[in-house]
């Protein structure tokens, strides 16, 4: 098989040790052909250098300030050389053949532009019962709630999500993206900083040409929000800011107009009653200056996004065919 250069991206912010962890994991890929780049999100004095350190054949870039996962991403993708680009969370493990999949699916089919392993949650493990699925797969966002469900969710890895084949979203968790899709649509979206990014960016490829992929013979444990908090208030606010933030990007005429009433009349009232029935105050708060952000904001452009450097516009998208399977060396510390 061909082994073109692969770049991993992954994001460390006052998690030092769950991000040594990751990088340690890379280190056991099998896959020969790889740069590593680990951006610190502007955490607390001396973890990127202590990345470094322990790291020295990765890049440690420590970033100025904390530009959450779309910016931190940005960062270290306006620097890779690869030909395609790895993004994965630090508190995903990796298993040691990740890469060849994924690389043998893009090698083989132009039309793909992005694709995710299987993820499974790594709660529960050892317990004697297989892990469970968190993706493997998903269906579209609705145009009109702004939802999705995740294929499998929840349900046991027993074998019957090991089929391979087109999905409509990717997961930020691990996301293998070629190098001519950011070229052609630009890199992620800061507006988001986190939550909905990757279905933006996705949503962008598809209407680029790009097909996106399920790969269900490579496999992510992950620590599922880990870095936020399942039920933090950072949470509550960027999933109620950003779902609203993806429809005015992503749909429009009749379908947004609809989708903004549910939002404004089913959805936030509902989340608002909910948490505050059960004393979530921090939470509603939280929600409130979420859904709030769009009447300071109603008028904003919010289409703006940001290309590779000198990277020109592409007409030769491959157009997303029809699949029969449907359903280095040591671098120091470097600032930024």
């Amino acid at each position: 098989m061909n082994e073109p250069l692969v770049s991993i991206i992954t994001i460390n912010y006052n998690e030092v040790e769950m991000t040594a962890r990751c990088l340690e994991r890379l280190q056991a890929l099998t896959y020969p052909n790889v740069e590593v780049f680990a951006v610190d999100n502007a955490s607390a004095e001396g973890q990127a250098k202590a990345l470094a350190e322990r790291f020295p054949e990765m890049t440690v870039i420590a970033n100025g300030t904390n530009d959450g996962f779309a910016g931190g991403n940005n960062v270290a993708l306006r620097r890779a050389r690869g030909r395609y680009m790895l993004l994965l969370n630090n508190d995903a493990v990796p298993e040691p053949g990740l890469l060849e999949p994924l690389v043998e699916t893009m090698e083989a089919r132009p039309d793909v532009g992005i694709a995710s392993p299987k993820i499974v949650f790594a709660d529960g493990e050892g317990d004697g019962e297989p892990s469970r699925i968190q993706y493997a797969g998903s269906a579209p966002i609705n145009p009109y709630t702004g939802r999705s469900h995740t294929v499998g969710y929840g349900e046991l890895d027993d074998g019957r999500f090991d089929e391979p084949g087109r999905t409509h979203l990717a997961h930020g968790a691990a996301m293998m993206t070629r190098r001519s899709v950011f070229e052609d649509v630009g890199l992620l979206a800061e507006d988001y900083f986190l939550y909905y990014e990757e279905h933006d960016f996705t949503e962008r490829a598809k209407r680029a040409g790009y097909a996106v992929y399920y790969d269900a013979r490579a496999t992510v444990r992950h620590e599922a929000s880990v870095s936020v908090g399942r039920h933090s208030p950072l949470k509550a606010y960027y999933m109620t800011r950003n779902r609203l933030l993806y429809l005015r990007r992503n749909v429009q005429g009749r379908a947004f107009l609809f989708s903004a009433l549910v939002y404004w009349v089913l959805a936030v009232p509902k989340q608002l009653l909910t948490l505050l029935a059960a004393g979530e105050g921090e939470r509603f708060r939280a929600t409130a200056r979420g859904a709030a952000w769009h009447l300071r904001h109603a008028f904003d452009d919010v289409q703006g996004q940001r290309a590779l450097p000198e990277a020109g516009p592409k007409n030769d998208a491959p157009a997303a065919a029809p699949d029969p399977k449907d359903a280095n060396q040591s671098a120091p510390v470097s600032t930024t």
